[in-house]
Order: structure tokens, then sequence, then C-alpha cells
């Protein structure tokens, strides 16, 4: 065995003792489980939840941006917490707030933690940003349904990073990147399975990446994350070990002219609302 397989299979260890409940994975924090406990309550009254979802002024503000963005624009702008609930709707509170608790989920214990971390949260938030956007032209009711599927897809590359708490173990950007591969969808399933997030999120999970899966006729939530997710990787440099468009089941499943692909062989689409996707990622950081 070589010295670099040598050091791989040391930081394999680490991880496989994450997945099999040796280290502790992720837990999510205390006041997004209190506030999405406050959501299963068939009778929880707006007020109820504007008194819990206060205690988190970041999470308050997030609320507010999402409410004002031009995916929910409206002749009435909301001007308080309780016009965000209304406007959003429960559903949506519960994924926003879902949202806001993935970046601060993972304690960065060294800047080589951080340096990680920035780079999978830029992929992970572009890949959101871009499926949220497709979302209203591809007909999906729910832009951030799609953002938070996006985001759960990978929410297993972060899990890894969470395993190497000592500095001194932090594995290379190459060596991340094929531990990512290797383990991330995995414990991306475990991680979800733990949080009791909706069973939809888990599928999606198993589903990404499986770029000719058929999820029947119409387009679903595994089609809109699969074609961003083509996207934010197409953006990311990896080309190369994409498939052409035309050979994605989500891809065919478009019809004239959502189907139309800009010079580089990706979705017109896409390249058209760039301003937009840019502004949605700026949400998520």
């Amino acid at each position: 065995m070589s010295a670099a397989e040598s050091d791989y299979s040391i930081y394999r260890k680490v991880v496989t003792q994450l997945m099999n409940g040796e280290e502790q994975l992720p837990s999510l924090p205390m006041i997004t489980l209190d506030i999405r406990r406050a959501l299963a309550d068939p009778n929880v009254s707006v007020a109820r939840l504007k008194q819990v979802i206060s205690k988190d002024p970041a999470l308050s503000a997030l609320l507010m941006k999402h409410a004002s963005s031009i995916m929910f624009r409206s002749s009435a702008p909301p001007r308080t917490l309780e016009d965000v609930i209304r406007l959003l709707g429960l559903q949506e509170v519960d994924r926003i707030t879902l949202i806001h608790s993935l970046k601060s989920l993972f304690t960065l214990h060294s800047a080589a933690h951080k340096q990680l971390f920035i780079g999978v949260w830029g992929r992970l938030t572009r890949h959101a940003a871009i499926s949220a956007v497709l979302a209203r032209p591809l007909g999906f009711p729910s832009p951030d349904h799609a953002m938070l599927a996006s985001l759960l897809c990978d929410v297993g590359d972060l899990a890894v990073l969470s395993a190497f708490k000592d500095a001194s173990q932090v594995p290379s950007p190459e060596v991340y990147t094929r531990l990512c591969q290797e383990y991330g969808q995995s414990l991306s399933v475990i991680v979800l399975k733990k949080w009791a997030v909706d069973q939809s999120y888990i599928d999606v999970v198993r589903s990404a990446r499986q770029w000719d899966v058929d999820t029947g006729g119409r387009l679903g939530l595994v089609d809109l994350v699969n074609l961003g997710l083509f996207h934010a990787l197409r953006d990311d440099g990896r080309q190369a070990r994409l498939p052409a468009i035309e050979q994605l089941a989500a891809y065919r499943k478009l019809a004239p002219p959502l189907d139309a692909l800009d010079a580089g062989g990706g979705l017109a689409l896409v390249s058209a609302h760039q301003d937009a996707i840019q502004r949605t990622a700026s949400l998520l950081r």
C-alpha cells in the first residue's frame, strides 16, 4: 500500500466511525427543534409561532429576506414577522428554518476546516439557487421546497467534515472530495433520518446524481434537484465527469422552448436567469 493510500485509509476509518455511531452525528439546534415542534401542532397560532421564531434574530431576518425576495413578490410587502409567516405559510417557514440551521450546524475547528467548508457551502448554495430559480418557470410550485431539497442532497459532505475535530486531522481538498464521493450520500441519508425530515427529501438524496433515473412522466422534485446539480457541477469545473445534458431523464421531460440549450451545452433558462440565481444564492451566505 502506498503512503497516500495508507493516509486515505486513516481518514476512511474516521468517517466510518462517524457512520457507525462511534462519533456523534451533528444534531439540529434546539431552537430549530422548538420551531419544528410548534409547526407540527395543527392548532399553532401565528402569534405563538412568532414568539418562538423571534428568539432567533438571525432566522427572523432570513425569513424577512425570503418573504421580500422576488420569489414571493406581493402587492403588500410584509412589515412584521407575523406578516412574513402568513405570506410564506407554515411549510415554507419550516423549510427556511432548516436551511438556516444548516450553515451554523457544523463546528469549524481550524482555518483548514473553514476553507473546506467555504468550498462545499459555495457549491451547495449554487446548486440550491439554480434549483430554486428553475422551479417557477418549470411549473414547480415552491422554490423553497426545491432549495431545501438541493441543500439536503449533500448534507453528508458537511457531515464528513464534522468527523475531523482535530486540526491536525483535516484532510487535503483532494482527499476530502474523495471521502465525500465515497461516503457523502450514505451520510446524508443517516443524518436526515436522525433529523426526522420528510421522506421525500431522503428519496431525493438516494436518486441524486442518478442522471437517467426515471421518476415518471411529469417533472418531479428529484428532476429539479438533478438539473440544478448538473449545472452547479458544470460551474464548479467538473464537466468532464458529467454526461451530456440530453442524457438526463430530467432534461427529456422538458418541452420546447424550456429545453433550449446555450452555447455551452447547458439550459438557456439557467443562463438567462444568472442574476436571479446570484441573488438567491446570496440569501444563503
